[in-house]
């Protein structure tokens, strides 16, 4: 008797379609972003030096700029105004006093004078300051001082300054009465009278610093014949000297 047997069965295993938490780790290991690297720069002493080296070169490269810009507009204003400087004319003198005093080196004097003063320029306008005149012989300073008030000389204006001049117990050199004898002997006695002090240009809006200013007239005085009573006059105006 034959006895038929079964066929033994086959076992066939699928996979899985979905793995286990353990097949996932072990076919799939967990990927992790990428971690992002920052960059971090550090700025040393000598970077900043040299940061604030530039900074202060471009300061005073633009004040520098500016400066010489300012500077060369006013040069080029006063190359095209070109001030010059003001005119004095002596138009009047006279001595009424020239005496000396006990002891003899001593000088009493009294001088009346009248100087004219012309500004030239059409555009620039001057401003006066500290003005003071006196009157001189032979080197010698004859009167006090005697002060002008302060003011402005408007374009190509035309100013009369009068002033009284007095010497009360000058001391002079023991010489002067003999050269004062001489000269009115001769005919002629020659006065300096002096001017001084300080001016300032104005140009529109714009007013200069202060220059000194000199002025020295020279007055040609007559004694009247014979010593007739009255002042000594000057015999004509004279162009005075200026400088500025």
């Amino acid at each position: 008797m034959i006895t038929t047997r079964p066929p033994p069965s086959l076992l066939v295993l699928k996979p899985s379609s979905t793995p286990s938490p353990s097949h996932r780790q072990l076919l799939l290991p967990a990927l992790r972003p990428p971690q992002q690297m920052s960059l971090l720069v550090a700025t040393s002493p000598k970077d900043c030096s040299k940061k604030g080296f530039h900074l202060n070169k471009k300061l005073l490269y633009g004040f520098s700029t500016l400066l010489v810009s300012i500077l060369s507009l006013v040069f080029l204003v006063w190359l095209i105004l070109h001030p010059a400087k003001p005119d004095f004319y002596l138009k009047d003198t006279a001595v009424y006093e020239l005496s000396l005093a006990s002891p003899p080196r001593l000088l009493n004097s009294t001088i009346q004078t009248t100087i004219i003063s012309k500004n030239p320029n059409a555009r620039v306008g001057i401003y006066y300051d500290q003005l003071r005149t006196y009157a001189a012989y032979k080197g010698q300073q004859i009167t006090a001082d005697s002060a002008l008030p302060p003011f402005y000389q408007g374009h190509q204006d035309i100013n009369i300054l009068s002033s009284s001049l007095n010497g009360i117990s000058m001391p002079v050199a023991p010489s002067f009465g003999f050269e004062v004898s001489r000269d009115q002997t001769a005919g002629k006695l020659y006065l300096d009278l002096k001017l001084d002090g300080k001016l300032r240009w104005k140009v529109g809006s714009w007013v200069s610093g202060s220059y000194r200013i000199d002025v020295d007239c020279v007055a040609v005085i007559v004694p009247r014949p014979g010593g007739d009573p009255g002042p000594m006059s000057l015999v004509q105006g004279t162009q005075c000297s200026t400088t500025v």
